[in-house]
């Protein structure tokens, strides 16, 4: 052995002095004794070539490896041959991690021996020593393989925008509000976040689609520059509200003491206002002075607004608002999106009400009111088009300070007294926004020649700046994320922070800081994370985010079967949503713990989902912060109406469905495929059987039972909700098409760890206690969606470390942000 062992990175220089220890400091400093070192070393990653030498040199001087003996004593005799338990051959299993696949299989080797699922119960267990052994060794190659192959390749690889992001980001580039993401191909469902770059595939529809929806951003930017904005200010008095016949049978408001009036029913359609329609496709505001008429006991009369065609060729209607009608005529004010000949529908929208009957498909005048029904009726409405950001963001956007000289009847002219100069000064700045760093003179000149071949064959200025922009907005450089393998540069981090948090590019502040070389600075970068998380931006996170964390984007997938679970209807539903996403930014807000996930003392309702909940005492259509009891049985994202709508198919709830999605979505805890060879459960319709005693033959079974004990607690635990997220103390059958009681809900379960409980407030409470296991979790989820990256077993000690720095504000939500975004995995690619 020479007297001393010398590894360099960069400047630095690493002199360990040679003798009978050195293996053993080694392997410290390789980081594979143990996690705190092993995240001091990837936190400040002074060493990190260092440890890669040094790491194989470790391999290659252990003589005694004991990953061989141990897999031959506990392993291989199931895990080998024509058959291998879990189709899992150690003998053809590479020893030596060489790609992420073979890692995937370790990784899972070494999470199921840690925890004690292998070798399984009934077989001959190893010692505590030559486990431990085994497993350093195995983390030791884990590491190192990811540390490699991070620094060479980067954790995520070619990263593009999201459909949401590039329809945001084409609306804030070109300063326009059209919508533009139905334009656009959906991404491909899958097990995790639509960002990762694992999961993103491209086609040429894709790529079909993507130039629609430049074409679609274009046409709407320059028509406004070129063109002005449309005016439209329509004042309706209820006289243009109502039928424009009263002796016709239609579906539009009929006139009632001067005031039109819709009554409830389940007619569709019934309600549409044709004098709403819309001539051309944007954004609308809407104020409407309307009151309840005959209400219903339970307070005022809940109404919708959505907005259609309202034809039967087209029967889907899009959500706009709901609002309490009561006694006294108040005012509401709404934006709605609308393409062009899309009307407003208006009414009673609360399926608890009593509905009126009509004939034939349509109401006439009178008809309603004898049948004693609940109504909406409206003195006046105003409908205005409206345009966000004005007209002369959208001009210096496209033309910058270049005059736009109007011509009647015809568009306006941009002069440019000279054109390949202004050219390449907008292209320049619009490219450097696009792509989201400076743009080299090489790197746009392709773009420019576009212009300046279109400027030779006479095309307008105006024109020819529109291919160039075209260009810029089909290129690579603005579909995909630009980032190197290590240390991202500021503006690839300025890039990652401003999708992360707002769904959209850099705005100016943040380019400002990247060129600076300041933004990574940690005073400045925690202002520029509460600046974007001010006002609307902590709403449109929290959107983004939930709907994918949470799967709220799936809440519109099933419906409750109102046979079984009558009183669910779109108001309820988007009151739960409403109910969720402000419980995460309060959380963001006030740094409230994570804890909360699980267990708060607190929620947020109107009146509407309150009498849904069961929940007296709330009034009012507006969402408000309400203290629940006990006995309410709610309080905590577990206890949300949309957590519990999702999680269920609309007609029987699962303990293996809610539970899987506790573990993973909550606590962390991943739960693999079921083997192939064992059947799914299915509830008994008949009621016969309950799902306990289904799920008691099925845990019988070895290869179920070890995923079984973290999936059925918490499923346990919720399964006295129903499929519409209310609480039931017994489950529900149809017999010959009328509800019938079946058989008490059982609940006490116990923990993995021994634990039990008898309620859902026990299993709240004792989960909830352990909020470091929630932060850990929530920075994993955090880190993957905001990296595009799963977090790998390399990782794991970055997540455990921003746990552990959320600790001193009792693992609030924002500390666990601030966390994740400060943490070298975030700010490396």
């Amino acid at each position: 052995m020479p007297d001393k062992l010398k590894w360099t990175s960069g400047r630095r220089a690493l002199r360990i002095p040679a003798g009978p220890s050195t293996p053993s400091l080694l392997l410290r400093l390789a980081g594979v004794m143990t996690a705190d070192r092993f995240h001091w070393s990837l936190s400040f990653g002074r060493l990190s070539v260092v440890m890669t030498a040094v790491l194989a040199a470790t391999v290659s001087l252990h003589a005694a490896d004991p990953t061989e003996a141990f897999l031959k004593t506990h392993c291989l005799e199931c895990h080998q041959g024509d058959a291998p338990e879990g189709k899992l051959d150690l003998e053809r299993l590479s020893r030596d991690i060489t790609n992420r696949e073979i890692e995937r299989r370790w990784v899972r080797i070494h999470d199921r021996l840690s925890s004690g699922e292998m070798p399984p119960k009934d077989a001959a267990q190893p010692a505590s020593g030559d486990k431990a052994a085994f497993l350093e060794v195995l983390q030791g190659k884990l590491v190192t393989f990811r540390e490699v192959d991070d620094r060479e390749n980067g954790r995520v690889r070619g990263r593009r925008l999201t459909r949401r992001q590039i329809a945001t980001t084409l609306q804030d580039l070109l300063a326009i509000d059209a919508r533009l993401d139905g334009l656009l191909t959906e991404d491909a469902p899958s097990d995790s976040y639509s960002t990762v770059a694992d999961r993103q595939t491209i086609s040429h529809f894709h790529l079909e689609d993507h130039l629609r929806a430049v074409d679609r951003g274009l046409d709407e930017a320059f028509h406004r520059v070129l063109r002005g904005d449309s005016q439209l200010l329509r004042e309706l008095t209820a006289e243009q509200i109502v039928r424009r016949d009263p002796r016709r049978r239609t579906r539009e408001p009929e006139m009632r003491d001067g005031l039109a009036v819709i009554w409830s029913s389940g007619l569709i359609f019934y309600g549409r206002i044709p004098a709403t329609t819309a001539p051309e496709e944007g954004w609308y505001h809407f104020k409407l002075r309307a009151k309840g008429l005959k209400l219903p006991q339970t307070g005022g009369v809940w109404t919708t607004v959505q907005s259609g065609l309202c034809v039967s060729s087209a029967p889907l209607l899009n959500s706009v608002t709901t609002f309490e009608a009561t006694e006294e005529m108040r005012d509401i004010e709404f934006d709605a999106y609308m393409a062009k000949g899309e009307m407003l529908e208006i009414r009673p929208g609360d399926v608890t009400l009593k509905r009126a009957r009509f004939q034939g498909g349509q109401v006439g005048v009178g008809e309603g009111e004898p049948q004693e029904v609940p109504g909406v009726a409206m003195e006046s409405l105003s409908m205005e088009r409206v345009y966000s950001p004005p007209a002369d963001v959208t001009k210096e956007a496209l033309f910058g300070d270049l005059e736009v000289r109007p011509r009647a009847g015809a568009d306006a002219i941009v002069v440019s007294k000279s054109p390949e100069k202004d050219a390449e000064t907008l292209l320049s700045a619009f490219a450097e926004r696009a792509f989201r760093r400076p743009v080299s003179k090489d790197e746009l000149e392709p773009y420019l020649d576009l212009v300046r071949q279109a400027l030779n064959d006479d095309e307008s200025f105006a024109g020819a700046m529109r291919m160039g922009y075209r260009a810029i907005l089909c290129s690579p450089r603005f579909l995909y994320f630009f980032e190197a393998p290590g240390p991202l540069d500021d503006y690839a981090f300025a890039a990652r922070l401003s999708y992360f948090l707002t769904g959209t590019a850099p705005d100016r502040e943040l380019r400002q800081l990247a060129a600076e070389g300041r933004l990574k600075e940690k005073d400045v970068l925690r202002g520029q994370i509460d600046r974007l998380l001010e006002g609307r931006g902590v709403s449109m996170f929290v959107a983004d985010f939930c709907d994918e964390w949470l799967d709220l984007q799936t809440i519109g997938f099933t419906e409750p079967d109102p046979k079984l679970y009558p009183g669910f209807d779109s108001i309820v539903q988007s009151a739960m949503l409403n109910e969720t996403w402000i419980t995460i930014e309060t959380m963001i807000l006030e740094n409230r713990s994570v804890s909360e996930l699980i267990k708060a003392d607190h929620t947020y309702l109107n009146s509407r989902l309150a009498r849904f909940y069961g929940i007296e005492g709330v009034e009012g259509d507006e969402m408000r912060k309400v203290t629940v009891e006990r006995g309410s049985h709610r309080g905590g994202i577990i206890t949300n109406g949309s957590v519990l709508k999702v999680t269920s198919n609309g007609s029987s709830t699962s303990p293996i469905i809610r539970g899987i999605w506790v573990a993973e979505r909550l606590l962390g805890i991943p739960i693999p495929p079921p083997p192939e060879n064992i059947p799914a459960i299915e509830p008994d319709i008949r009621g016969s059987k309950s799902i306990r005693e289904l799920l008691a033959k099925h845990r019988s079974q070895d290869s179920c039972a070890t995923c079984h004990v973290k999936i059925d607690p918490p499923g346990f635990a919720l399964e006295n909700f129903d499929p519409s997220g209310r609480w039931r103390e017994r489950y529900l059958r149809l017999a010959d098409g009328r509800r019938e009681r079946g058989a008490h809900v059982e609940v006490a379960y116990t923990l993995p760890d021994g634990r039990e409980f008898e309620s859902l407030e026990e299993f709240q409470t004792l989960v909830g206690a352990d909020a470091r296991v929630l932060a850990v979790n929530l920075a994993d989820e955090l880190l993957t969606y905001g990296t595009g990256a799963a977090v790998s077993f390399a990782d794991r000690a970055v997540v455990e470390a921003i746990a552990n720095q959320a600790a001193e504000s009792g693992y609030g939500f924002r500390s666990v942000l601030y966390g994740v975004i400060e943490s070298p995995t975030f700010q490396s690619k």
